[in-house]
C-alpha cells in the first residue's frame, strides 16, 4: 500500500477487522508513520464451463459430486472423499485463475484423482466422459490400468 502522505510503498498492518464484505485494515507508513485506514475486497472469480458443444454454463460444484456418486455407487469410497476431491479440483481451477474451463480439463481432472482411488470408478467414469462406444474402449483402457499396476 502506498502512503497518502508521502507514496512510501511499504507499510505494515497495526489492525485487521471484517466489516460487510470487506477487511478494514489500520496501517502505519514505515517511512512517515502516518497511519491511514484501507478496505480489501474478496473477488469471487465466478467460474464457468465450456461444454463440448461450445455452450457455456455457471461451474455447479453439486453437479460435479452427482457425477461422481453415479461412478462410484457399490464401490467403497467414502461421501467425504468424494467431496475432498471435488474441493481440490475446485481449488486447483481457482488457483490457476482461469474464468473459462472446457469440460474436458474438469474431465481429465477427475480421471487423474479417480485413477488414484478406484479403477472401477475410474472406468465407469472414463466410459461416460470419454463416450465409448464399443467394447474395444473398454478393453483399451483396462489394458492401460492393468500395465501400469505391473
Amino acid at each position: 500500500m502506498r502512503c497518502p502522505e508521502c507514496g512510501y510503498e511499504d507499510s505494515k498492518v497495526i489492525d485487521s477487522r471484517p466489516t460487510e464484505n470487506k477487511i478494514r485494515r489500520r496501517r502505519e507508513c514505515l517511512k512517515c508513520k502516518c497511519r491511514f485506514t484501507t478496505y480489501e475486497i474478496i473477488e469471487n472469480i465466478p467460474l464457468v464451463v465450456i461444454k463440448k458443444d461450445h455452450s457455456i454454463e455457471p461451474f455447479d460444484r453439486q453437479k460435479l459430486i452427482d457425477r461422481l456418486l453415479r461412478a462410484t455407487i457399490k464401490r467403497p469410497i467414502q461421501l467425504e472423499t468424494v467431496e475432498n476431491m471435488v474441493d481440490e479440483i475446485v481449488n486447483e481451477l481457482k488457483n490457476s485463475l482461469q474464468r473459462e474451463v472446457t469440460s474436458d480439463k474438469i474431465g481429465e481432472m477427475v480421471l487423474h484423482k479417480l485413477k488414484n482411488i478406484d479403477h472401477v470408478a475410474y472406468i465407469r467414469f472414463a466410459s461416460v466422459y470419454r463416450d465409448f462406444n464399443d467394447i474395444d474402449s473398454f478393453m483399451k483402457i483396462i489394458t492401460e490400468l492393468s500395465e501400469e499396476e505391473k
